[in-house]
């Protein structure tokens, strides 16, 4: 009898013993597969294994968040990066009024999608991340001519420029013929600008009410078809044939003498 009671003692003890060492077991931190710039998460917090002093081990700090896309810039924006804008512009030719007073209106769009369309982007006249770096790259189109003065119209990127011997001075945004169809005096015509080489044989200096519409101080190049300031000049082609400008720019290019009679006109 005292045997058995002995055996039956030692078993119990014997299973007190394996069900602690399981405890252990459970306790001790599972493997756990490590994700490069991640965050730990909360579970992997609690889980961490102590250090020999009782206090839990150190965990690797989060990655900082990446600094925020500075804002776009566009009209109504005003401030120092506006003034910025205006004289990188103006140092590439980018005609946007001669003054840069920190106020993203109008003028300023005007150059940017003149930019716009140098640089084969879209024309929304917003400097974005796309914009800001042909600016800063010093993005500018080049002429075809390479001697004297001459106006260069630019059908394929709607761009007037003003070259000489070969150097582009001044860059605006132009809209040119549609090329749509249009009625006038029951006939159909094609709102094209012809391609060629051309010189200024007259001019208008004031409001010309035309059958198409009004032209502001028109400089004549090929019959009907003239330089001239506008109220609308869209980033895209939206003329009868005519190649508009703004009426601020048309006044810079009448006040400077910039297209006298007998300027050369390339248009292509």
């Amino acid at each position: 009898m005292r045997r058995f009671l002995t055996s039956v003692v030692a078993a119990a003890a014997a299973v007190s013993l394996a069900t602690a060492c399981g405890s252990d077991q459970s306790a001790a931190p599972a493997p756990t597969t490590t994700t490069t710039a991640t965050a730990p998460s909360e579970s992997a917090t609690e889980d961490a294994p102590e250090s020999p002093t009782g206090s839990p081990t150190t965990s690797p700090a989060p990655q900082e968040a990446p600094s925020a896309t500075p804002e776009k810039l566009k009209r109504g924006v005003k401030g120092d990066r506006v003034v910025a804008l205006q004289q990188r512009l103006t140092e590439l030719g980018y005609w946007n009024g001669g003054e840069a007073d920190g106020s993203f209106g109008a003028l300023t769009q005007q150059a940017v999608y003149a930019l716009q369309k140098a640089a084969g982007l879209t024309r929304d006249g917003v400097v974005g991340t796309k914009t800001q770096k042909a600016l800063d790259q010093g993005v500018r189109p080049k002429a075809k001519s390479d001697d004297g003065r001459v106006i260069e119209i630019s059908k394929k990127k709607q761009l007037l420029m003003l070259v000489n011997d070969g150097e582009v001075e001044q860059v605006f945004n132009t809209s040119t013929g549609s090329y749509e169809r249009y009625e006038q005096d029951g006939a159909s015509h094609i709102a094209a600008t012809p391609s060629g080489k051309f010189t200024v044989s007259r001019q208008i200096d004031g409001w010309r009410d035309a059958p198409l519409g009004l032209l502001w101080r028109p400089k004549y190049f090929n019959g009907g078809i003239a330089v001239h300031g506008a109220y609308s000049i869209p980033p895209y082609a939206a003329s009868h044939g005519c190649a508009r400008v703004s009426i601020p720019a048309m006044n810079h290019l009448w006040k400077n003498g910039k297209i006298p009679i007998d300027t050369k006109v390339w248009v292509y």
